[in-house]
């Protein structure tokens, strides 16, 4: 990565990203289908990741191997995540959400037209970029919790 690019702008390719972690191209594209992770894909169709993404699949690969975590489980504590309180939607918005009415995926693997997240791409998203990173999903929940 240069110098000047920021966490965010994607440069590796799949295959550098599956030897940099020692897993395979199919490991990270069966993450891709179970929407724990959103690859930039190039206008020639080539994924691409950041530093990011590549930190987000390391987390991943630790709860996985080091935690016993199953992808499924992942995708659970992920669909916690209270991304309305995070993006501020009104009460109209959170009725209409299928991520604040539901808890088993992640709010950016759900189709949803409410005013916040239909006009955003998922990948650009606050919380999906503050929850692929272990030690800021803890930072992000304790900034949410009400003061003791």
């Amino acid at each position: 990565m240069t110098p000047e690019a920021s966490p965010d702008t994607p440069v590796f390719t799949i295959g550098v990203v599956a030897r940099m972690l020692g897993v395979s191209v199919h490991t990270i594209r069966m993450y891709e289908r179970s929407g724990l992770l959103i690859p930039f894909k190039a206008s020639s169709g080539q994924r691409l990741y950041s530093s990011r993404d590549v930190e987000r699949l390391h987390c991943m690969r630790n709860a996985i191997t080091k935690e016993k975590i199953s992808i499924q489980g992942i995708r659970r504590i992920l669909s916690l995540s209270p991304c309305w309180k995070i993006v501020h939607c009104t009460e109209d918005d959170r009725a209409k959400c299928p991520s604040f009415n539901g808890h088993s995926a992640p709010c950016w693997t759900m189709r949803n037209n409410i005013d916040y997240c239909g006009v955003r791409e998922c990948r650009s998203c606050v919380v999906y970029r503050e929850f692929g990173d272990c030690r800021s999903i803890k930072e992000v929940l304790l900034q949410l919790l009400p003061p003791e």
